[in-house]
C-alpha cells in the first residue's frame, strides 16, 4: 500500500498542464469522490497496524500535495487566459527597421555589374602577399618608393599587406592563359596619414584584358563606356599621360565634373575634370614574368578607387566617412543600388 502511496505522489509531481479542463479532470481524478486518494482512504482498514500511522502520514501529504498543485495550475492557466483577453492576433506586427547597404559596397557591386555586362569575371586574392605579386612580377625595382616602410605595411622582409589588388591579376596570369578578361575588387593597405583625402586602408577595383591584339583605342573605349554607365551618359572622359611601373604607355583617366557639368568649379579646379583611375597597356615585362608570351599576346590594366567614385558619385566631400559607421550617414543609401 506504501508503494501505491509513492506512486501517486510521483504522478502528482509530475502533471503539469495549462489546460482548465485538463485540470479539473486531473483534480477529480485524485481528490473526487472517486478519485485515488478516497480509494486509499477506503483500504486504510486493511493495512497492518503497524503501518497505519505511516500510511495516514502518506495520504495526509498526498491529499496537500494534489490540492497544491491542482491550485497553482489553476492559477497560472487563469493569469495567462487574463493576460491573452483582448489579444488581436490579426493586428499587423510592429515594424523592423531595415538596414541599408554601406556606399562602399553600393558602388562596388555597380561596378562589377557595369564590367559584367561587357564579359569581366571577378578575381579576388590574399590581403597578405609576398614580394613577388606586390612588386617584383609587376616591374617594380628594388628603389622604387613603394617598396619602403613609409608606403607598405612589412610584415615580414619579404611579406606585406598587399598595395594594390594587382596581385591578383599576376595570380590570374599566372594560372590562366589568355584571353583573359576579370576584374580584381578588394581591400588595400597603404601606410599614409588619414584625412579627409586619404586613408591606410581603402578599397580598389583593378581591371585586366589580356589577348591577341589588343590596343590603346580598346582600353579607352572601356573606360567611355565604364564612365558613362557610371556617371550620366553626358560623362565625357580624358586621358593624361603618366607613370605606372607595370603600364607602357601609362595615361591617368578624367571625368566630367559631375558638380559643374564641366564647366570648372572649385571642387574641379576650374578645370572641369576630375582624376578617378589609371591605366595603360601591360608592359611586356609584366607578361613574360608572368609566363605570357609578349610578342603574341598584349592588353591593358586599369585601377580605380572605389572610395572614389563613391565620393564622386554621391558628392561626399570626406573620405572618413566611409569608416566612422555613423548611421547619419549611413542611412541616406537605403534605397541605393
Amino acid at each position: 500500500m506504501l508503494a501505491k502511496v509513492e506512486e501517486l505522489v510521483q504522478e502528482v509531481e509530475g502533471f503539469n498542464s495549462s489546460n482548465l479542463d485538463e485540470i479539473e479532470a486531473f483534480r477529480i481524478k485524485m481528490l473526487g469522490k472517486k478519485g485515488a486518494i478516497t480509494a486509499l482512504l477506503a483500504e486504510f482498514r486493511n493495512v497492518p497496524v503497524e503501518q497505519k500511522k505511516e500510511f495516514g502520514k502518506g495520504i495526509n501529504q498526498l491529499k496537500k500535495l494534489a490540492i497544491e498543485k491542482v491550485n497553482q495550475l489553476k492559477e497560472q492557466a487563469e493569469d495567462e487566459a487574463s493576460n491573452n483577453k483582448g489579444l488581436d492576433l490579426s493586428m499587423p506586427a510592429e515594424e523592423f527597421e531595415l538596414g541599408a547597404r554601406h556606399p562602399l559596397s553600393v558602388v562596388r557591386n555597380e561596378i562589377i555589374s557595369i564590367f559584367n555586362r561587357i564579359g569581366y569575371s571577378v578575381s579576388e586574392g590574399p590581403e597578405i602577399e609576398d614580394d613577388w605579386h606586390n612588386f617584383t612580377a609587376l616591374n617594380f625595382p628594388k628603389e622604387h618608393p613603394a617598396r619602403d616602410m613609409q608606403d607598405t605595411f612589412f610584415i615580414e622582409p619579404e611579406i606585406a599587406l598587399r598595395t594594390h589588388t594587382s596581385s591578383v591579376q599576376v595570380r590570374i596570369m599566372e594560372s590562366q592563359k589568355p584571353p583573359i578578361r576579370t576584374i580584381s575588387p578588394g581591400r588595400v593597405f597603404r601606410n599614409e596619414a588619414i584625412s579627409a583625402r586619404a586613408h591606410c586602408i581603402f578599397h580598389q577595383v583593378e581591371g585586366l584584358y589580356i589577348d591577341k591584339d589588343v590596343s590603346f583605342a580598346d582600353l579607352k573605349q572601356t573606360l567611355l563606356y565604364f564612365a558613362k554607365e557610371m556617371f550620366g551618359e553626358k560623362t565625357k572622359i580624358r586621358l593624361r599621360p603618366s607613370y605606372f611601373p607595370f603600364t607602357e604607355p601609362s595615361a591617368e583617366v578624367d571625368v566630367s565634373c559631375q558638380l559643374c557639368n564641366g564647366k570648372g568649379c572649385n571642387v574641379c579646379k576650374y578645370t572641369g575634370f576630375l582624376e578617378i583611375m589609371g591605366c595603360g597597356m601591360v608592359d611586356p615585362n609584366v607578361l613574360e614574368n608572368c609566363g605570357i608570351d609578349s610578342s603574341v599576346y598584349s592588353g591593358f590594366a586599369f585601377g580605380m578607387g572605389i572610395e572614389r567614385i563613391a565620393m564622386l558619385k554621391y558628392q561626399i566631400n570626406d573620405l572618413r566617412h566611409f569608416f566612422e559607421n555613423d548611421l547619419r550617414f549611413l542611412k541616406q543609401f537605403k534605397t541605393a543600388y
